[in-house]
């Protein structure tokens, strides 16, 4: 027989916790240093974390858990940056895991709000001050908003993965955006891969069907897109070949307006690197996390120190 040995080693050593948080607000950061790491000022920051410290305040009273200001800026660095989680944390000093699990926090209770900030011009008020605002820029009357479309680079999904191939030959959402005359978005649909048409987008989509079915007048307002939208009463088109000197002036009016659209994803895509990068998320939350990136930087120009 073979002589078994016990080895009596006792209980093994556990491994040292070591808590490596710290808060940048706490840090001597200047506005344009947070700016520069988090696309926010101090005052911005702070109005954020006061609006979602009711959904992200920690029900425990330990003294190691995050602050509410820490879970904000951890979550726009991310954004900003468009980085790794890893990254993430060893810059902000936790661990990818807690950086994955404050992330997913931040974004369900700030699209819960969303209404707060991406708003559709409905009262007289709202109507008469886009109107103005852009007849201010090329003298186009009754325009009460820009739409368009572009594409978000994302990761191939499981799920029917062809259709998010789009006509540039890569994985995308093809977001719709309709701005004012601020550069703020007042409607947005997130919601189709990138094969579909953006007329085919503006059709089903809420603003669309609204129009669609309430329209009745010009002094209700019109939307302006480019040719790749079919002319409405309510979508109003470029000539496709003008020949008339009224027909070459109302293009001239309609690019120079209808350009405010591109200029606002121009800002949104730059102030969020990780638009540009590619979101790495499957397709089942590619419009919450997109609504969540139009969402703030609304939030950033109203707020803006």
């Amino acid at each position: 027989m073979v002589d078994v040995v016990q080895w009596n080693l006792g209980p093994l050593p556990r491994k040292e916790r070591v808590f490596r948080g710290q808060d940048p607000l706490q840090m001597n950061f200047s506005d344009e240093q947070l700016r520069q790491r988090f696309r926010f000022g101090r005052e911005s920051i702070e109005f954020i974390s006061d609006l979602l410290r009711d959904d992200l305040q920690s029900a425990t009273a330990r003294c190691t858990a995050l602050s509410v200001e820490e879970q904000v800026m951890m979550s726009l660095r991310f954004f900003a940056s468009g980085s790794h989680l890893h990254v993430i944390g060893d810059t902000m000093g936790h661990d990818k895991a807690t950086v994955s699990r404050v992330l997913t926090k931040f974004t369900d209770a700030l699209i819960a709000k969303r209404d707060q900030f991406i708003k559709w011009p409905c009262t007289p008020d709202k109507l008469s001050e886009a109107k103005n605002g852009f007849f201010e820029k090329a003298g186009f009357p009754n325009v009460i908003g820009c739409v368009d479309g572009t594409h978000v680079r994302i990761q191939a999904p499981a799920d029917d993965e062809p259709s998010f191939v789009n006509r540039k030959g890569f994985h995308s959402v093809n977001v719709q955006g309709i701005c004012d005359h601020n550069c703020l978005f007042t409607n947005v649909s997130a919601n189709w891969p990138g094969s579909c048409h953006d007329a085919h987008v503006f059709k089903t989509s809420a603003v669309g069907i609204h129009l669609q079915n309430q329209y009745t007048s010009i002094e209700q307002g019109a939307v302006l897109g480019d040719s790749g939208y079919p002319c409405r009463p309510f979508l109003l088109t470029p000539f496709r070949q003008p020949i008339e000197q009224r027909e070459h002036n109302f293009n001239k009016a309609h690019i120079t307006t209808r350009c405010t659209i591109e200029r606002t994803f121009g800002i949104w895509k730059q102030r969020f690197r990780l638009l540009k990068t590619g979101v790495s998320i499957t397709n089942k939350y590619c419009s919450y996390k997109l609504l969540f990136q139009l969402s703030i930087e609304d939030m950033n120009k109203c707020f803006a120190n």
